[in-house]
This record gives structure tokens, sequence and C-alpha cells, in this order.
């Protein structure tokens, strides 16, 4: 039976009467990337300073490391977003995963901070060991934090909601992370940098935990495929790729965006500690780029008004502001600190939307194939995101090290460009990639709206 015009728009306005969540959920969803944040947020922004300056690793070692991990999360992502598609319990696909695998991820994460006193090799080995598996169980919590989220509603408006509460309970999270972590590592360690890090650690991870508690008891998954809530072969979850356009670009931009962002933020100790001699303002910096907050808490107002690529693109070009202006400012630290807060504000755009855009491909996949595999879909566009992060980790250490750079030391000068060229002039050139991206390859072939009304029509048909 062929569906009119106003059949579609009849159909739309159910679904989202249908697809609201309350205050509490949203709240709860959001606090799942608080919890993450407070424990990831150590790891990627403060885990190579620890490994070269505290536990006492090479900066190429550590570079390999952190390359060597994301290879390992591009084959542990599909597993798990296999694993949710064939995924089917009283809870759903998604949840459960984080009640399994958030206790083992806490206790990883506090073991990669213990620094046992071991010979060089040993303690490369030890890096390896707990690193990766602090890596794996990371996306074993993560991944379905985000694979949920077109199951929680087929509300646009909702899904975009909810995401924000998201990113913004997942900045808080790295907010509280580089407001206190120094100053607790201090207070915890009494001169002892190893002993701090490892009783913070353990700090933020219990509450992490506790964090992934709340997250899973107060949400719910509601968006079944239409073939119904079977586990999928995964024969059938790859044909949701296939054709699917804007997953492509989704996954290309997470790679881009994800290695802009942690190359800045990792990179960010080493430039203020040697190139601007005020390591003080460490804290007080990267707390600055939590004003991402700004940028993701305007993104439902915004959304109302201009489309997700625009304000995409409109935030990293923001971002590209931002780094001109620390450019041009040298070692001025008000001029810094003031491209970090430009910057991050811009930055809360792509962050707040990417993980929404995830979520649409879904349903364009759906909608072309007939195949509802948001586990695969999301857990695939992760292995961007982390081969991104792994990236963004990896080439400044690697770039530290062919500079010459050696810990605690004064750094030569060409140490000094090879963090300026990490901190400053890459993240230019990843927003620059990351505009092309959204501009050129992220097309659909009718609004997303149309796709949304198409598929409730097929599920009401069923």
């Amino acid at each position: 039976m062929a569906l009119r015009a106003q059949d579609f728009k009849s159909i739309d306005q159910n679904a989202k009467l249908n697809q609201k969540m309350s205050l509490l959920e949203k709240v709860s969803y959001g606090l799942g990337d608080t919890g993450s944040n407070l424990i990831y947020t150590v790891i990627t922004t403060y885990l190579t300073f620890y490994f070269t300056d505290v536990y006492g690793l090479g900066a190429a070692a550590v570079g390999t490391l952190m390359l060597v991990a994301r290879f390992v999360d591009m084959i542990d992502s599909p597993i798990f977003g296999i694993l949710i598609d064939k995924t089917n319990t009283r809870w759903g696909k998604s949840r459960p995963w984080i009640l399994w695998s958030s206790v083992p991820f806490t206790i990883v994460s506090i073991l990669l901070f213990m620094g046992p006193e071991l010979n060089a090799s040993g303690k490369v080995a030890y890096a390896y060991v707990f690193y990766i598996a602090a890596n794996v169980l990371y996306a074993a919590v993560n991944n379905p934090l985000t694979t949920m989220l077109p199951s929680m509603s087929s509300n646009v408006q909702e899904r975009t909601v909810a995401n924000v509460f998201r990113m913004f309970g997942g900045q808080l999270g790295g907010l509280i992370v580089n407001l206190t972590l120094l100053p607790l590592v201090a207070y915890f360690g009494a001169g002892n940098q190893q002993k701090g890090f490892f009783y913070t650690m353990t700090l933020f991870s219990i509450i992490g935990l506790i964090l992934f508690f709340v997250t899973f008891f107060n949400t719910k998954e509601r968006v079944q495929n239409i073939s119904g809530d079977q586990s999928i072969p995964v024969k059938e979850s790859l044909k949701a790729i296939k054709g699917n356009r804007p997953w492509y670009a989704v996954s290309l931009l997470g790679i881009v965006f994800f290695m802009l962002y942690i190359m800045k933020m990792s990179a960010g100790i080493y430039y203020i500690t040697y190139n601007v001699g005020k390591p003080e303002i460490i804290s007080i910096v990267n707390t600055l780029a939590m004003c991402s907050l700004v940028g993701i808490l305007a993104v439902p107002f915004l959304t109302k008004k201009f489309s997700k690529v625009a304000l995409i693109n409109a935030g990293i070009f923001i971002n590209i502001v931002g780094q001109i202006i620390i450019l041009i400012g040298g070692q001025s630290v008000p001029m810094i600190m003031a491209g970090t807060i430009v910057g991050a504000i811009g930055l809360g755009f792509p962050a707040a939307l990417l993980f929404t855009l995830m979520a649409d491909t879904v349903d364009y996949g759906e909608w072309k194939t007939g195949v509802r595999a948001q586990g695969i879909l999301v857990s695939a566009a992760g292995i961007g995101i982390k081969l991104g992060s792994g990236l963004g980790g990896a080439i400044p250490a690697w770039l530290l090290a062919a500079g010459g750079y050696v810990a605690n030391q004064q750094q030569t000068e060409s140490a000094l460009k090879m963090i300026a060229l990490n901190y400053i002039w890459l993240p230019i050139f990843l927003s620059i990639l990351s505009i092309a991206i959204m501009t050129f390859i992220y097309k659909w072939e009718k609004p997303h709206h149309e796709i949304i009304a198409e598929l409730e029509a097929r599920r009401a048909q069923k």
C-alpha cells in the first residue's frame, strides 16, 4: 500500500510522541560518559606524560604502544558490535554490556597506574598488557553507550538532546579530571608522583563504576528492528554498511576529529611545560579546554535552525580561529588561554553531534537494506575513533622522539618545534580536513525525517 505525504507526517508525529525520554533517563545516559571520562581522560590526556616522565619509558616506545593498542581496538570494536547485535536479553542488546564490563574495566585501569618496579623490558611489557586490556574493556563499556542511542528513541531531536546530555556528562568528567588530577596526584603522592597517580586513578575508577551502574539501571532500549528483536547474523549485519555513504563519511570524520582532539590534548602538557615554561598553568589550560561544554549545550537550540553538517563545519572553523590565536600569541599566557577557550567552544559542536550522526547512519542502513544493525555500524564506525585516538597519541610521541625530546630536561630547538607542530599546526590541518569530509562526502539521498517516517510506516505494517 502506497503511503501519502500526509501519512508520513502523521506517522512521524506519532513516533515523536511515543519515543520521549524522561529527564532522569537522559541524565543517567550522560552519567555513563561521565564515568567513562573520569577514567579514560586520565589515560588519553596524561598517560603519555605518565609513561615518559613518571614511569620512565622512552617516547618512541610509548608512541609505538599507543598505535599497537589502536590496531587491537580496530579488531575489538567490530567484535563487540557483532556481539551486541547477537545479544538478546530482557535489558536489551547494549545495556547488559555496560553491566558486564564495568567492573573489569575499572580494575584494569587502576592496575595500569600501579607502576611496579621492573627492569626496562618488564616495564614495557607491563605497559603493553594493561594499556591494551584497558582499551579493550573501555570499548566493552563505552561502545554500548553509543550503540544504544538509536535504540533509545527514533525521535531525531530526542536523540540529539540525549546525546548532548552524554557529551555534557563526558566533558564534565574530563573537566573534573583536568581540574583536580594534578593537585590530587600531589596530595596523595606527597612528592611521589607514582604513588599519587595510582591513588588518584583508584578514586576516579570507583566513582566511575558507580556511575556505570546508574546508567544501566535508569535507561531503556525502545526501538526494535523491523524484523523483530532477534539476534542478527553477521552476514546480515554487514549489509547495513554496503552503500551507506553517510556511514563512510562519519567513520572518516571519527578518525580525523579524534586525531585532532587527542593530539592537541596530549601535546598541551608538553607545550606549556617546555615551550611556554609555565607548568603551573597546565591544570588551568586543560580546564579551559572544557569550555567545549558551551558549544555542546548550544547544540540542541542550534539544531532547530541549522543542519548538523553546518554546525559541525562552523564549530571546526571556530577551532581553527582558536589555534591561530594561540599561534599569534606565542608564549603569551592570556593569548593561549583565549585561544584555548575559543577553540574548545568550537570543538563542542562536532563533539555533541558526532555520535548522533553515527546513530543516524543506523536509520539510513535500515532504510536502505531492511537491516537495523546498530551494533556493527556504530562499533565499526568506532574503529575510526579508536584509530584516530591512537594516531593522535602515537604521532606526537614519535615526533617528540624524532625531535630529540628528553624527559625532564631543557629541550633542544628541534624538540620544541616538534611540540609546536603537535599542538598548533597539525590540529589546524586536521580541522581543514574535517570540513572537507563533511562538505564533500557526507551525502543523503533524502531528508532524514522522511527516512524515519518510512521506517515507522514499515514497522506499522508488520
